[in-house]
């Protein structure tokens, strides 16, 4: 079975080398500064005691003040995984940095996002629907979506 990585040792791991990176965390996740998540990300998957090569899946989570990024990581060699969490802010043009440098997986899971929460992935290298047609309006699954 897969050991989940407490929120608090991956928050201690990642203010080891980004002191002001983490936000919170608590028994199962890390919220850590959108400003850093790229560094974070890469961090968490080249230090070889962490090795979280694979990342298993992007979500998002609209709490109408902000949005909610979640991202959940698994190191096969190590056996096992971690959620990090960032906070996306506007609702106009939400924009986070792409994490497709990191891991080539983001690159679906974030045209998912983008397609059914309206939050641009800055970096990204094909940022279109991929689920809606492109003239489709607006971003379904916001709490502010009307049709």
């Amino acid at each position: 079975m897969t050991r989940e990585m407490a929120g608090v040792q991956l928050a201690s791991r990642i203010k080891e080398l980004f002191p002001n990176a983490v936000t919170g965390s608590n028994a199962t996740d890390a919220w850590v500064e959108p400003e850093v998540l790229v560094d974070v990300a890469r961090f968490l998957k080249e230090t070889p005691d962490l090795d979280f090569q694979f990342l298993t899946s992007i979500t998002a989570v609209d709490y109408i003040e902000y949005f909610e990024l979640v991202y959940h990581l698994s190191s096969m060699r190590r056996n096992q995984s971690a959620i990090i969490k960032t906070r996306c802010f506007g609702r106009t043009e939400p924009v986070i940095a792409s994490l497709v440098d990191v891991w080539k997986g983001a690159e679906l899971q974030e045209r998912e996002v983008w397609d059914l929460m309206g939050i641009r992935f800055e970096g990204h290298p094909n940022m279109k629907r991929i689920l809606l047609w492109e003239e489709f309006p607006g971003h379904p699954l916001r709490k502010d979506y009307l049709r």
